[in-house]
């Protein structure tokens, strides 16, 4: 993973990764800001502000942002999570510089018409009602608020539908001039374009941005509790959740490994004892997510109300296995080696490629080469894997449930049958 990286006087950041085989470039703005950086007040407004930045600037309508990339036959699109929002397009390699015209626009000339605005509002509302009407996504939300109570990190990425709607242009502005700037900001391509080109159009476009931010972060406590819903539907889901590590501690990826053995595909454990030995389950699998300054490790599944009662005794049996004894030599040496492979796998797409540069240099200061992930991997022992599993599920765990749930193991019940 080649790069290189240049830093304006400003603190921009500009990276690239040449691929001169290839026809095109992925490009992209990425800026360390998201949900976990918003208030109570304005939560909502990372989410709310990506739409926003599309909707017209200074020099072009909507229509005509849109109607650019495309009439070349490119791409473009945005997310915001809870700590990145990017903004980032593929195009045909002598389109580049369009695109990267087109995104920098977005951000540093959006005027957020009054006529946008009302009508963005609706189009978000209609988001966050289609997502609560989505019982396998809610159940997330639900889930990340009870680990993460009375905090940034633990409110929705979309917001509540009162708050999208009292956000004006003032508070779109309000927000990027202070969660917007060089320091905290990333312009990366990969793909058929050379490093000093890119910089050239990045710097004639960036060079007078602000460099400094003005907010301050929340704190990141992991907690933990219970959370239920009952509602008429047909499957239960549940998520189960536990204390975990954040990107920079040295356990990261021994926690990225116990994920894979547990839950991370057909051959794990969950997998194989949950769904294919006993059928109670479409879907379970186990996740990480790390953050800034905290981390968490979870477990999803899905299945019908009255088998809640056998399957949580079933997680947590795996649970305890996988704590108080090696895991084999075979799942350890393939859980490695689907890891390394999936690193090697993502790296081929240009696209993904220049989200890791960006999120790298975001997190870490500088870009990480796969031989020194692959180190990271490789210096991973069974014996520090039973270690990570009894130190994250000794923890207080976190407990959500959605459905037509009757019959289920209370929280206080969980707990003892963890210890």
């Amino acid at each position: 993973m080649d790069s290189q990286i240049t830093v304006l006087p400003n603190g921009l950041r500009i990276i690239t990764s040449e691929r001169p085989q290839l026809e095109t470039v992925s490009l992209g703005i990425w800026v360390k800001t998201g949900s976990a950086y918003e208030t109570k007040e304005n939560n909502g407004i990372s989410h709310f502000l990506e739409h926003m930045s599309f909707k017209g600037t200074k020099t072009r309508t909507s229509l005509q942002i849109s109607e650019e990339i495309e009439d070349v036959g490119g791409q473009s699109n945005a997310y915001t999570s809870r700590e990145f929002t990017a903004y980032y397009a593929k195009m045909m390699k002598e389109d580049a510089e369009l695109a990267i015209d087109v995104l920098i626009d977005s951000i540093k000339n959006s005027t957020f018409p009054e006529e946008e605005l009302v009508k963005e509002r609706d189009v978000v509302v209609q988001e966050i009602k289609q997502t609560i009407d989505t019982p396998d996504d809610i159940i997330f939300d639900y889930f990340q608020e009870t680990a993460f109570p009375n905090q940034a990190l633990g409110r929705s990425i979309l917001g509540p539908q009162e708050t999208v709607r009292s956000f004006n242009r003032d508070t779109l502005l309000n927000y990027i001039n202070s969660n917007y700037a060089a320091e905290n900001m990333v312009i990366c391509a990969v793909g058929c374009i050379s490093h000093q080109k890119f910089v050239d159009m990045v710097k004639a476009r960036m060079s007078d941005f602000r460099a400094k931010t003005n907010f301050t972060t929340d704190k990141q406590e992991y907690v933990g509790g219970f959370f239920i819903e009952r509602r008429p539907i047909e499957q239960s889901h549940v998520v189960l959740g536990f204390k975990a590590f954040p990107y920079k501690c040295p356990e990261y990826y021994d926690m990225a490994i116990l994920s894979t053995i547990l839950g991370g595909g057909m051959s794990s454990r969950l997998f194989q004892e949950i769904r294919e030995k006993r059928g109670l389950v479409y879907s379970v699998y186990s996740f990480t997510a790390a953050h800034s300054h905290a981390g968490i490790f979870g477990i999803y599944a899905g299945t019908e109300a009255k088998e809640l009662p056998v399957l949580l005794p079933v997680v947590v049996d795996e649970i305890k296995k996988i704590s108080n004894e090696l895991v084999t030599e075979k799942e350890f040496n393939r859980a490695k080696m689907q890891l390394k492979s999936s690193i090697k796998m993502g790296l081929e797409s240009s696209s993904s490629t220049a989200e890791v540069l960006a999120r790298q240099n975001l997190i870490y200061g500088r870009s990480l080469s796969v031989e020194e992930i692959i180190a990271k991997i490789d210096a991973v022992s069974r014996e520090s894997i039973r270690n990570i599993a009894t130190q994250i599920f000794t923890s207080s765990p976190t407990y959500a449930l959605l459905g037509a749930v009757d019959k289920h193991m209370e929280y206080d019940e969980l707990q003892k049958a963890l210890a």
